[in-house]
């Protein structure tokens, strides 16, 4: 059987080192996406590896080939000069 881990607002916060009202924040706005079990909100692993990068998702890496072809589009040129030297 596999189970999915989970841990909480006040854990991820303290591995991403930032405030816990901040993850909150973001989980109500449906940044992060959480389960709401009684009073507290429980995340994902998988969705954990997500935010630390250790996994790209297809949206995060559609957002990286748009930003990408974008710089080529604007910097071309200046890529191309740079890569010669």
């Amino acid at each position: 059987m596999n189970e999915e881990k989970f841990i909480t607002i006040p854990q991820l916060a303290r591995i991403l080192g930032v405030s816990r009202i901040s993850i909150y924040k973001k989980v109500k706005k449906g940044q992060i996406p959480a389960r709401r079990i009684g009073r507290t909100y429980a995340i994902a692993d998988k969705t954990i590896t997500e935010i630390l990068g250790k996994r790209v998702t297809t949206r995060g890496r559609q957002q990286i080939d748009e930003a990408l072809e974008k710089t080529v589009q604007e910097y071309g040129e200046v890529l191309k000069k740079l890569s010669r030297e």
